[in-house]
């Protein structure tokens, strides 16, 4: 489950992190009074969970009352990345000289907690981490013992954390660790941390992921859930029981098993195409269950193309095929390109019985993929 900037910076405040003065507003006259009440400068910024919002228009700083309105008018409403923006977070505007990143995380592959910081603040940190690796200073973790002192102190050190500030910076990476044990975190980070004029840091930004499994014993987070959900289809594939992930990507892809579906997310990576989702729709695939993956694939906007790749088990691949072709002959129109693969029980039958007017039916996956991930580039040209 992830968090909303406005809902970490309140857990982070409660843990004693400092953060900005700030204020959730829903309309445009909410926001004008926010930020006269907090102070001008202020940053408006929209409430939804994607990465790059500056960039996308989705962040703006303020210096009076009609530049206020003018950005809640323009950003209240917008679609940021396919998400509908319909809350804005009015900050005061920190007067920084630096940008620090702090964060913790799981690293699977040492099977241990990984407590991380860099002076390469502000920007897109897994950049960062795939172009200049030695940028970000790595601290692992016991869990047995928890994050020690001195170890957080080492970490900041190692990156060279200005000395003035380096253990408040130290302080907050172990506030950062203890929330990320205590509250069944998978991801905590704060990006950037800004460092002021007057040597203090502060939280301009925080990312908070929870673990749903672990919800229960987060009642006071669970709570938030509904409200953190944000993206409408990921709140359509829980009311549909479906796993789903939305992605940046334009090809969209459905299976029913999760490893069918990362097999098909990989391949459409390794062909050139870019993935928009992990939709997977579990065992079976009648037709009322197609009809609403089909459904949440064609309202993403940002789809230009869907891949499905079912294998047949239990459920028979004619059976699958009859499903499909029920599912489409619904749609007045198809709006986007569908390519089919079956395979296993049955798969040739299915086959045969798919409504070529209405998808295509490639015999692999390689092919299915190739050819969707075809159609969408040639949506872009």
């Amino acid at each position: 489950m992830k968090l909303h900037e406005y809902q970490a910076k309140g857990v982070f405040a409660d843990a004693g992190i400092p953060v900005p003065d700030s204020v959730l507003a829903s309309t445009v006259e909410e926001a004008v009074e926010a930020a006269e009440d907090i102070g001008f400068p202020v940053v408006i910024k929209a409430q939804v969970q994607v990465g790059g919002r500056g960039k996308a228009g989705g962040i703006e700083i303020v210096e009076d009352g009609e530049s206020a309105r003018e950005a809640a008018e323009a950003i209240l409403g917008m679609d940021l990345k396919g998400l509908h923006v319909d809350r804005v977070l009015v900050e005061a505007a920190v007067d920084f000289t630096n940008e620090l990143y702090v964060g913790v995380t799981m690293d699977r592959g040492e099977g241990k907690p990984v407590a991380m910081v860099s002076t390469r603040g502000g920007v897109n940190i897994e950049e960062v981490a795939a172009e200049e690796p030695g940028a970000i200073v790595r601290e692992h973790v016991d869990a047995a013992f928890g994050l020690h002192p001195y170890q957080a102190r080492k970490a900041v050190f190692d990156a060279g954390v200005d000395q003035d500030v380096a253990i408040d910076t130290a302080s907050i990476l172990t506030q950062l660790y203890e929330l990320w044990a205590e509250r069944d975190a998978t991801e905590i980070e704060v990006n950037p941390l800004m460092v002021t004029a007057d040597g203090e840091v502060i939280a301009a930004d925080a990312v908070m992921n929870i673990d749903e499994d672990a919800l229960f014993r987060q009642p006071e987070l669970e709570a938030m859930e509904e409200e953190a959900a944000g993206d409408e289809l990921e709140a359509k594939a829980n009311e549909y029981g479906f796993d789903y992930v939305r992605l940046s990507g334009n090809t969209g892809i459905i299976g029913n098993g999760a490893g069918l579906v990362m097999t098909t997310l990989d391949l459409v990576d390794y062909y050139g195409g870019a993935p928009a989702n992990f939709l997977d729709i579990g065992g079976g695939a009648k037709a009322e269950r197609v009809t609403n993956a089909l459904d949440m694939v064609f309202s993403d906007e940002n789809v230009d193309s869907v891949v499905f790749n079912i294998f047949g088990g239990i459920t028979r691949g004619d059976e699958v095929a009859k499903g499909i072709n029920e599912a489409l002959e619904r749609f007045e129109e198809i709006p986007k390109p569908v390519v089919v693969r079956l395979a296993g029980t049955n798969a040739e039958e299915g086959m045969e019985i798919l409504n070529t007017d209405l998808v295509t039916v490639e015999k692999t996956l390689e092919d299915a993929v190739q050819r969707a991930v075809s159609y969408a580039e040639g949506a872009n040209q």
